[in-house]
């Protein structure tokens, strides 16, 4: 007795069949448009303010200074980004960053008087307990995420005042260049240009070029859609000029590639990873997309969302390292509206609203459209009021994008 499947193959194009047109293949690329329509903007606007600021804005140290200066941004829209796909919300990073950097600073200095390294273990400790606790409630109790990570702002901003007071300085000189330093320059320069540098820049096109060609191939292996032949060479022209580009503008700056510029890459890359990857990525954007159906297929949305709570807290954690190292000294008043840059930076990525869809690559490239407008604004000597006002302009723009793109799509 013969069975069926209701698996679609998709059937080679007949002899005589019309040909697929340019439009119906852009068509085809789906949430891969969404992706190039923003890395696009990313562009417009660099080279907007390159114009507007005189060539300033892509001056080796002011590049090298938009990484250091919007790092946290970045880190925190890593686990923001996984945190909004499964439909929730964290309000309470920016606390948590003030808490866990007085945490770091008070176990460095005397009477404990830890080791920098041992002192950021701690930090990074405690950011995952942070996120443990609020994780719980969430995941096991039933509280929104709203309502806990708002009860955790106000809390851990509280634990942070009576930690800190104010202000601990005298941290590590070691500790400090986390934010502040760069690489070693141990392979000399070439035309003024650091070496180390501009083979970091190297490996990381030839990764992406080769992990682009394997993902590729594993998709034709399996008969599912991939991008036009032409299309896909010139999307990896297009980020191995970009990487080049910043590679050797980099390696022309005062101290080469930053720390905290490496501390994100990897960050990204094993992130971008474990959502594309793995079970666990592959079950928050189940979760996301339809809670109930993700629970009935046999998700165990609890302990998901849990786990989603205690990375966010851990990467806080990081943000906290970060922050309170370029600083100098743990500051209460440190994280101010880091949630809402974080969140930001995911909308303007490409994240929706209603959870489901979002990429770590996407929360990248908004935190950097966020940091280029800081930049480019504070060049151009703006009020930092109206910085305020353009970034949330920016911010309704996207979102408002993202929406009419969606129920133009219901309506095709």
């Amino acid at each position: 007795m013969s069975t069926t499947t209701d698996v679609n193959v998709p059937s080679p194009t007949p002899p005589g069949a019309p040909r697929v047109s340019l439009g119906q293949r852009l068509q085809g690329l789906g949430g891969n448009a969404r992706q190039y329509g923003i890395v696009g903007a990313l562009v417009v606007i660099v080279l907007l303010f390159q114009v507007l600021t005189d060539g300033k804005l892509l001056l080796a140290n002011n590049v090298a200074a938009l990484f250091q200066q919007n790092a946290y941004v970045m880190i925190l829209a890593i686990g923001m980004v996984m945190v909004i796909v499964a439909g929730h919300i964290d309000l309470s990073v920016g606390s948590v960053v003030a808490f866990v950097g007085g945490v770091v600073a008070v176990t460095m200095r005397e009477p404990i008087g830890l080791p920098w390294i041992a002192a950021v273990l701690v930090g990074l400790a405690v950011g995952a307990l942070v996120g443990a606790w609020q994780g719980f409630w969430v995941a096991y109790v039933g509280i929104p995420a709203f309502i806990v990570t708002l009860a955790g702002m106000l809390v851990f901003r509280g634990l942070a005042l009576v930690i800190v007071g104010e202000t601990l300085a005298g941290l590590p000189p070691a500790f400090i260049r986390i934010s502040k330093g760069s690489l070693p320059n141990v392979l000399g320069f070439v035309a003024n240009m650091d070496v180390v540098t501009l083979v970091i820049g190297a490996l990381a096109v030839a990764a992406i070029v080769l992990t682009q060609v394997r993902a590729r191939r594993s998709l034709r292996k399996h008969d599912l859609h991939v991008e036009a032949f032409g299309l896909f060479l010139a999307k990896i022209a297009a980020i191995a000029v970009g990487i080049g580009i910043l590679t050797v503008i980099l390696s022309f700056s005062a101290g080469g590639t930053p720390i905290v510029l490496v501390i994100v890459g990897v960050l990204v890359v094993a992130y971008s990873f474990l959502m594309g990857r793995t079970v666990f990525g592959r079950h928050i954007y189940a979760i996301g997309g339809n809670r109930a159906a993700a629970a009935l297929s046999g998700v165990s949305t609890r302990r998901v969302d849990f786990w989603i709570f205690v990375n966010i807290g851990l990467l806080a954690g990081v943000a906290a390292v970060v922050t309170t190292a370029r600083a100098g000294a743990a500051i209460a008043a440190a994280g101010q509206n880091f949630e809402l840059d974080a969140i930001a930076a995911c909308f303007i990525g490409g994240a929706a609203v209603t959870g489901g869809i979002g990429r770590v690559s996407g929360a990248i490239v908004g935190a950097l459209i966020m940091g280029v407008l800081n930049m480019g604004l504070s060049i151009l000597s703006v009020d930092p009021a109206w910085q305020m006002a353009i970034k949330g302009f920016v911010l309704l723009l996207a979102v408002a994008f993202d929406l009419l793109n969606k129920r133009r799509a219901g309506t095709q």
